[in-house]
C-alpha cells in the first residue's frame, strides 16, 4: 500500500484522500455514478484519488500526479432524463457537423475538425486520380 498517498481524515491534503485502487466502499467517481445512472446531484468532492502515472511522460520528466474525485454514492441522485427538446437540439448540432462548410452537403460522418472539411473537398487531386 502507497503510505504517501494514505490520508483517510484529510489531515495531509484536506479532504480524505486514497491511494488508487483503494477507495473505500460508498465513494465513486463521476464516471462510475453514470455508469449507474446516477448524478452528484449538487454534493461537494467528499474525498479523492491520489496516484502518480507515467502515462504521456516525456523522457526525463517526472511522473504526473493524477487525482480523480470521489463522491457520496448514498447522496447521488438519479441521472435526469432527456427531454424532446433536448433531444432535438442534441440532433441538431451532431446535423451540423456533418455539413461540409465548402460544399454544404451532408458528408454522412462527422467533419474532422483537422481537415476543417470533408475528405472530398479536402483532397479533390486524390479524388479525380481515382
Amino acid at each position: 500500500m502507497t503510505a504517501r498517498f494514505f490520508d483517510p481524515d484529510g489531515d495531509m491534503y484536506g479532504i480524505p484522500t486514497f491511494p488508487f485502487h483503494m477507495a473505500p466502499d460508498g465513494y465513486a467517481t463521476r464516471r462510475q455514478l453514470r455508469a449507474s445512472g446516477l448524478r452528484p446531484g449538487g454534493q461537494g468532492v467528499a474525498a479523492q484519488l491520489l496516484w502518480y502515472s507515467n502515462r504521456r511522460r516525456k523522457s526525463g520528466s517526472p511522473p504526473a500526479l493524477r487525482v480523480a474525485y470521489l463522491y457520496h454514492r448514498d447522496r447521488a441522485l438519479p441521472v435526469r432524463p432527456m427531454t424532446p427538446a433536448k433531444w432535438a437540439a442534441l440532433a441538431r448540432a451532431n446535423a451540423a457537423q456533418r455539413v461540409c462548410p465548402e460544399c454544404h452537403h451532408d458528408a454522412g460522418y462527422r467533419i474532422p475538425t483537422s481537415l476543417g472539411m470533408c475528405v472530398p473537398c479536402a483532397t479533390p487531386e486524390e479524388q479525380h486520380a481515382a
